[in-house]
């Protein structure tokens, strides 16, 4: 452009246009960003409520030496120790709880849920 001559008003709205389109571009790259992460936080949510599906029917938690039985749970219990809970059968839960004596978890009851009473 030449700076000896002034800008004419066609000049200036097509600055603003340009101006206006560089604006619209970063907004729509912060929303695409903001879609992507929403996506990839989607699928997180899929996959643990997938692994939470695929979970045990039932389980029986260890203490922190690992040696001796703390609980038996129904299989996804919230209160389950994580890593020290190790999915069973229905078979070894029912045996933990008569025959083992390890008591039944407080918060999701195995043992209502087997049918054996205390």
């Amino acid at each position: 452009m030449n700076e000896d001559r002034p800008l004419t008003r066609l000049d200036m709205l097509r600055f603003a246009r340009r101006v206006v389109e560089h604006q619209a571009a970063r907004q729509l790259a912060l929303m695409d960003r903001w879609i992507a992460d929403e996506e990839r936080r989607e699928a997180e949510r899929q996959r643990r409520l997938g692994a939470r599906k695929a979970a045990a029917e039932w389980a029986v938690e260890r203490g922190l030496s690992g040696r001796s039985a703390v609980y038996v749970h129904v299989g996804g219990c919230t209160g389950a120790g994580g890593g020290r809970a190790k999915g069973v059968g229905r078979e070894q839960a029912v045996r933990a709880l008569t025959e083992e004596g390890v008591p039944a978890c407080p918060l999701c009851r195995p043992d209502t849920a087997l049918g054996i009473l205390e």
